[in-house]
């Protein structure tokens, strides 16, 4: 049997381990954490309806279920020519004849980036957010700001849904401590029109959503740092801010920059629409390492790493069988995402025919609520994946 060495355990990973199996391949995951981290639902971590614990899933339980083999260990080179993987405890892989690379992207790190916490970092990130806001409710008053950043290089690499999300339900939760008038909570963001690539409709409401909720903006205007207490511009200007969230954009990962694949500016490893790299026979990339074609409007996003990481595996298997059929990741290019509000949520969907935001009122939250328990179980094959899910 041939051996399968994939890399990274995030959403990319986990899926290429799971359906590798399928095809009945001998599979290794390496991971340096052992948990597998449901993200989309750790946006309920910061106003307590969740916790880190709820939102992951051990991965030596995902490996049992599925039947790969699991190694939890960094991995701090990666040899892409001669297939050599070395790991933080100094093993050397070097016996699999194909490498499935899903090892995510790194972070752009502004000045005093220090100063902030992200919904899309390290997962104690989330937990940190939820002390310090619970520190302001119990001061009973306090000035929150909450926003995201964009690559220049690069526009996929932006995480700006989280930030929307965990925004709406901070206004949401003060909203029912009763304390939300001594509040002050502001939205930034460097770019001028920021989640442009949902569309202009939705862009028409999101601006409605900050009317009703009375949050203020700040857009358009560079980052220049954030210090312990705001954040300062580059017209000169400074928010002040007791609690700072910020998700910095995307960058290419440092183990993937040596490893001698080829990259974009921004650092991101260039494929084909199957995930293949010209010259690397049997290595794939998938996931946030990857370098998106598609439309400006492409976004990364779990699900298109899932249908890359599932696309994989079958190209795997055919390559085995020296079968000419390869699937592409292309035709399953779009933005879809419920945007959850605490007390509600949007259907947020584009694609190249244009965008489109529909408000779910209450029902939403719930939804989106059922997805996280859907994901959490059927991944470890308690209950049958939905198609296309």
């Amino acid at each position: 049997m041939k051996k399968v060495l994939v890399l990274g355990g995030g959403f990319a990973g986990v899926e290429a381990a799971i359906y590798l199996r399928k095809q009945e391949l001998e599979v290794t995951l390496v991971s340096d954490r052992d948990f597998f981290y449901i993200y989309p639902t750790s946006i309920w971590i910061p106003t307590g309806e969740a916790t880190m614990e709820d939102v992951s899933v051990p991965l030596d339980e995902l490996a049992f279920a599925h039947g790969f083999e699991l190694i939890v260990d960094p991995v701090t080179a990666l040899d892409a020519k001669a297939k050599h993987v070395t790991l933080q405890s100094g093993r050397v892989l070097d016996e699999y004849e194909y490498i499935v690379v899903a090892l995510g992207q790194e972070k752009i790190k502004l000045k005093g980036i220090e100063n902030t916490l992200s919904i899309c970092g390290q997962p104690e990130e989330a937990t940190a957010l939820y002390e310090k806001l619970d520190a302001l409710v119990q001061k009973g008053s306090g000035k929150i700001a909450m926003g995201f950043g964009g690559n220049p290089k690069d526009s996929s690499a932006v995480r700006g849904g989280p930030a929307f999300e965990v925004l709406f339900n901070v206004d949401t939760y003060l909203k029912s401590k009763g304390i939300r008038d001594n509040f002050e909570l502001t939205f930034f963001a460097p770019m001028e029109k920021p989640g442009q690539k949902m569309g202009d409709k939705a862009l028409v409401m999101m601006d409605k959503m900050f009317k009703m909720t009375n949050i203020n903006k700040k857009v358009g205007v560079k980052i220049t740092a954030f210090e312990e207490d705001g954040i300062s511009f580059e017209d000169g200007t400074k928010l002040e801010s007791d609690l700072t969230m910020f998700i910095s954009a995307g960058t290419g990962h440092s183990i993937i920059a040596e490893s001698g694949l080829p990259l974009s500016d921004a650092g991101f490893v260039v494929t084909n629409e199957y995930n293949e790299i010209e010259g690397f026979e049997g290595i794939y990339v998938i996931g946030d390492s990857v370098s998106l074609m598609g439309p400006e409007w492409r976004a990364k996003q779990g699900h298109v790493a899932e249908v890359m990481a599932r696309n994989v595996a079958y190209n795997i298997f055919q390559h085995m069988q020296n079968i000419d059929s390869k699937q592409s990741y292309m035709e399953h290019l779009n933005i879809l995402c419920v945007m959850d509000t605490g007390n509600g949520a949007a259907f947020v969907y584009r694609d190249n025919k244009g965008g489109k935001m529909i408000p779910m009122p209450l029902v939403g939250h719930w939804m989106k609520k059922g997805w996280g328990w859907y994901c959490r179980n059927s991944k470890l094959g308690k209950i049958p994946r939905l198609p296309g899910m």
